[in-house]
């Protein structure tokens, strides 16, 4: 087959109907639009954002209204004891880089919390800790490193 004799399939191409052209052409008077009000009117469409002149959402919404710190937030990755005990033999030395390498956490600002039971002693380096880490890892015989 060639480029020149590739054609449309019959009925793929119509034209266009061109209304409101007399009374010899197609839909004449209203031409489908009914009568009056703002729709029947040339250039007169409602704006998809329109919400019939009550004051509009987004002019109803906050305009930057507090404070933000999000660009020098630092968002800690939650690691429990329990998933250190797990994954952690007894007496080991744990800092945030053994816990990304063992998939517990995707960056090193990590926060270990108290979820979960630890029997056997750790020594836990972290930026953060929560109170009740802290207290279930030195029960344990462990000790907790902050920083």
């Amino acid at each position: 087959m060639e480029k020149h004799a590739l054609r449309s399939p019959a009925g793929a191409n119509q034209r266009r109907k061109r209304v409101a052209r007399g009374h010899g052409g197609r839909g004449h008077k209203t031409a489908g639009r009914g009568t009056k009000g703002q729709k029947s009117r040339s250039h007169a469409g409602i704006p998809a954002w329109f919400e019939g002149g009550q004051t509009p959402f987004v002019r109803r919404l906050p305009h930057r209204r507090g404070f933000s710190n999000a660009r020098f937030r630092v968002v800690y990755q939650p690691v429990n004891v329990g998933d250190l005990a797990r994954a952690f033999a007894a007496g080991a030395t744990i800092s945030p880089a053994d816990m990304v390498a063992q998939g517990l956490a995707r960056s090193t600002q990590v926060k270990v919390l108290g979820d979960g039971e630890i029997t056997h002693q750790l020594t836990v380096q972290a930026p953060k800790f929560s109170q009740a880490a802290r207290a279930k890892i030195e029960a344990a015989g462990g000790s907790v490193t902050e920083g």
